[in-house]
């Protein structure tokens, strides 16, 4: 599936917003949040998908399973 410009655009803008909420995570007390390292985990594979289907966008279908794990896993 080829992406659009603004597709592209908004993937990216997640993508940092995804970074930028596991680095604030990383200056949390672990106590103080349950199951954190869960949710940086699951942060860690949304940067992951969306950087994959950035990369492939050009190159090949984008598989609809791979976005629905990462959307899946941002509902904790």
């Amino acid at each position: 599936m080829e992406l659009t410009q603004e597709d592209r655009a908004r993937i990216t803008d997640s993508a940092h917003k995804i970074q930028s909420a596991n680095d604030a995570l990383a200056h949390v007390d672990p106590n103080k949040i349950p199951d954190i390292d869960g949710i940086q985990e699951c942060l860690e594979n949304a940067d992951k998908t969306l950087r994959g289907v950035l990369r492939s966008s050009q190159r090949q279908p984008i598989e609809k399973k791979e976005a629905v794990v990462t959307a899946e896993c941002l509902m904790i």
